[in-house]
């Protein structure tokens, strides 16, 4: 039987066919007219898909890259920050605030779960320096509280920074970037953006460009000051990845038409695309008599614990041999006990419906209870249906 390779993992993300011409035939050198009017038009574009009125530079550099550079430019050695971890890259951000000489405040919630704003409330103090977290969780699929988050940290005026790691939020869930007062908000490009790995974003409010002024820890290639000057300019502070920026520019073409012409009402619609795709698999994961992991589950991706007695790495190995469909097993503490179906980008109804009945043939083979073909497919039809024309479609009636 024909197979085509899918990938359903919460990054890299499938390529949007658009972005792979744009990259593989754009050739001009980065100090020319030709980039400078891609450059410019891609960092105006970022601020519609970001959602924020504040400048937004582009990196060429994995997303973890940015978050080394939120620490680096905003804190000093021997700052007090506060880390909210429930998760893989949570914990990054932990190792990030330790090796810039930080005294990071760990707030953790157990694998799967979010914050009490109380907790954090409680956390947050003047002397705090910045605030750290997730908007999505991905090694876990939780969403995280981000407007209550941003809410108690905006209570203490000036004196403390938000950083939210939206690598995996950004197109798969509604941010009020600025209306929350969010600081500094990370993406990376093979995320929602449909494009390989290789370049990370951030959008950086007027009350950290202060903060730059004054932090001492060291930086150079991730000094966003002299990055924001050279992009001023139209330029780069350093050599570019010149063909991925034509494919960001084709990406963001792509979500303008989602929007009939407005990029910020074509990322809306992306939003909800993931926010519908995770909702529909939620609801078959459910037919199916499985668990999901999250307490307040992303739309950005769907974690899964795998039936008793089954290491969810058979799901993974068994979705690929059978179907060249790669879904995700658990990180850390969670290999063997969770896999994980994305969301983002590229992911439409007939990708979802397809995984599901993968899911039901792959469980079928290795479930020691009885599977009903078409349990899960059905449930997503109906939420489909009952989202697409507003009310519950009776099927096979």
């Amino acid at each position: 039987m024909l197979r085509k390779n899918r990938l359903f993992t919460p990054g890299p993300t499938p390529l949007l066919p658009a972005a792979q011409t744009a990259m593989a035939s754009f050739t001009a050198h980065h100090r020319t007219a030709d980039f400078k009017a891609l450059f410019q038009h891609v960092l105006a574009d970022m601020k519609d898909f970001v959602g924020t009125k504040n400048d937004v530079l582009v990196l060429a550099c994995s997303g973890t890259g940015m978050m080394e550079a939120a620490v680096s430019n905003l804190t000093s050695p021997g700052d007090k920050v506060l880390v909210l971890t429930a998760g893989k890259f949570g914990e990054r951000w932990t190792g990030l605030a330790k090796a810039f000489g930080c005294n990071p405040d760990v707030l953790s919630a157990p694998y799967g779960e979010t914050f009490s704003l109380n907790d954090i409330r409680a956390r947050v103090a003047p002397e705090v320096r910045a605030v750290f977290v997730q908007a999505t969780e991905s090694s876990t699929g939780a969403r995280h509280d981000v407007e209550g988050i941003a809410k108690i940290v905006r209570e203490h005026g000036d004196e403390t920074l938000l950083v939210v790691d939206a690598i995996t939020g950004l197109g798969t869930t509604h941010l009020n970037v600025d209306g929350w007062g969010v600081d500094m908000i990370i993406g990376g490009s093979q995320k929602a953006l449909m494009m390989p790995p290789g370049l990370a974003y951030c959008g950086v409010s007027e009350r950290a460009w202060k903060r730059m002024d004054t932090t001492t820890s060291p930086r150079y290639y991730f000094d966003l000051r002299k990055e924001r000057k050279s992009a001023a300019k139209g330029e780069t502070a350093y050599t570019p990845a010149t063909s991925l920026f034509a494919a960001m520019g084709a990406a963001l073409e792509y979500i303008r038409g989602m929007g009939n012409g407005d990029l910020a009402k074509g990322r809306e619609a992306l939003v909800n695309n993931a926010e519908l795709c995770a909702e529909m698999t939620r609801a078959g994961a459910k037919a199916l008599g499985l668990k999901l992991f999250a307490a307040s589950p992303a739309a950005a991706l769907t974690a899964i614990t795998a039936p008793d007695g089954l290491d969810s790495g058979k799901i993974v190995k068994e979705f690929r041999e059978s179907f060249d469909a790669v879904v995700a097993n658990g990180q850390g503490e969670m290999k063997g006990k969770i896999f994980r179906i994305a969301h983002i980008g590229y992911y439409d109804y007939l990708d979802t419906i397809g995984i599901l009945g993968a899911l039901e043939h792959v469980l079928a083979r290795l479930a020691e209870t009885r599977v009903e073909y078409g349990a899960a497919v059905r449930a997503a039809q109906e939420v489909y249906a009952r989202t697409q024309f507003g009310k519950r479609q009776l099927v096979g009636a």
